[in-house]
């Protein structure tokens, strides 16, 4: 049996875990692989996945073993490594690398990038690095929206379970119960999932105008701060519900149930994507706004099917939602969007269609 080994360093909240816990479960239990995943803070990984224990250095999973990551780590015998998985660029402990470099047959090294919709990626996608002291070198792995990359996590039966739940009332209905959501059957339901300085209060005055009523979905965040903040009367009129932190098997229902999502990170933008859903994304500001190129490499590509209005109103309130525009501007983008929805429910669905005909990532990370 093949033997992987992914580390795995939490830095940017939960999305670092959350992309190596998919992965390492999908390798496992769709691929019959030997997965090891080293991870340095277990806290969100249990969070995520409630079956693991936070405090436990080593324990196994739905098919994972999962190693609490604690340096000095010495490695275990090289023998059956097939591949080592560093993810998104984290370094391997020396240990590992030294043993690697000594080993009659290295394992193959790979680095999982973060997820761009940039053009360059696909030009970089398994390119070779040599390590500047070792005999080693890794390739780096871009998931990616082409087939001239490393495609995107998209488990075997995801689009089957999240057809059948979305054309099942019942199930929809257990799972509003069960989150205590009692919306009007006519309401657009909108999960609201964002960094803090999100313009929530501009953007929900805005909606709080339209003739539809607007629920809210608000999982454990920093938006939930902020929105108990808001005045009495606009909470009432917007139907504002606050949610516990979900799981990642419940977070994708909460996807699929509702009628649009906002999202931040690399998981839950990858999530939203396959529930075929209106989704708007809330990126991390980076030095020399290239976040913004990155936002605007993936609303090309999230709207490249579709007409020249559709076009500009999301591109517009999608800029309206990072803050790249005033506060009147905002309110007319996002009641724009809103009056929308039907339009690029279309587009997304379209676009989801289409990403799900590619191989997914795990399935290229063995083809490769």
């Amino acid at each position: 049996m093949k033997q992987y080994e992914i580390f795995c360093t939490v830095i940017d909240n939960y999305g670092d875990a959350a992309v190596s816990w998919r992965l390492a479960r999908q390798l496992a239990n769709e691929h019959g692989l030997s997965v090891r995943l080293w991870i340095d803070d277990l806290t969100p990984l249990a969070a995520l996945e409630p079956d693991v224990a936070h405090n436990l250095s080593a324990q196994n999973v739905a098919g994972v073993d999962i190693h609490h990551w604690r340096e000095p780590i010495d490695p275990y015998p090289l023998g059956d490594v097939d591949t080592v998985i560093a993810a998104f660029g984290c370094r391997l402990p020396e240990p590992w690398l030294n043993a690697m470099a000594a080993s009659q047959r290295p394992p193959r090294w790979l680095n999982l990038e973060y997820l761009s919709a940039e053009t360059w990626v696909e030009t970089c996608h398994l390119l070779p690095s040599p390590h500047p002291r070792l005999p080693l070198t890794q390739r780096f792995f871009f998931p990616g929206f082409t087939t001239q990359t490393g495609g995107l996590l998209r488990e075997q039966h995801l689009i089957q379970e999240r057809d059948q739940f979305q054309s099942d009332p019942a199930a929809q209905a257990e799972f509003w119960r069960r989150l205590g959501v009692n919306a009007p059957a006519d309401a657009i339901k909108i999960s609201l999932f964002a960094y803090a300085h999100a313009p929530l209060s501009d953007i929900l005055h805005a909606w709080a105008q339209a003739t539809q009523l607007v629920c809210c979905l608000i999982p454990q965040s920093p938006l939930t701060a902020i929105a108990n903040t808001l005045p009495a009367w606009l909470q009432q009129k917007l139907s504002i519900h606050h949610l516990p932190f979900l799981s990642q098997h419940d977070y994708d229902r909460l996807l699929w149930a509702c009628d649009a999502n906002f999202i931040r990170g690399e998981d839950s933008l990858v999530r939203a994507l396959w529930a075929a859903r209106p989704l708007v994304w809330h990126i991390y500001p980076q030095e020399m706004d290239a976040h913004t190129t990155k936002l605007n490499a993936f609303l090309d590509r999230q709207l490249q099917y579709t007409d020249t209005e559709t076009v500009r109103i999301a591109k517009t309130f999608a800029k309206a939602w990072n803050a790249m525009t005033p506060t009147p501007e905002q309110h007319i983008a996002a009641l724009d969007w809103l009056h929308h929805l039907p339009t690029l429910s279309h587009v997304q669905q379209r676009w989801s269609q289409m990403l799900a005909t590619q191989t997914d990532l795990a399935s290229n990370l063995e083809r490769h």
